[in-house]
């Protein structure tokens, strides 16, 4: 019995050197929390990830994915951060982790 590409665990894609960048210029409270999540993450199915409120996995409609991207997303990385990221198959390729939560967004 196969599974549902949803119900596989997420794998993690933090390779990124804007992603690495943001992580590690954060306080070290903010890198082990990101740290914690991103250990969270890894344990969950993409659909748990869907349906986790604390997460808050949400398309950005304010920014255009670049070239082979169908959409890009945020999910909230730490308590006051969010992360941009994409799915491919399986990955969660992150992609930053904004300063403030509007800058998420393209907005300011």
């Amino acid at each position: 019995m196969s599974k549902n590409k949803n119900e596989s665990l997420v794998r993690l894609d933090i390779n990124n050197p804007v992603f690495q960048n943001n992580w590690l210029d954060l306080d070290k409270t903010d890198r082990n929390a990101v740290l914690d999540t991103l250990n969270k993450l890894r344990q969950l199915t993409w659909q748990q990830i869907y349906r986790d409120n604390g997460l808050k996995w949400e398309k950005i409609s304010s920014i255009k994915p670049p070239a082979g991207i169908d959409a890009i997303y945020s999910i909230r990385i730490t308590q006051a951060r969010r992360a941009t990221a994409f799915r491919e198959g399986d990955f969660i390729r992150f992609l930053t982790i904004a300063p403030d939560h509007d800058s998420t967004y393209g907005k300011k």
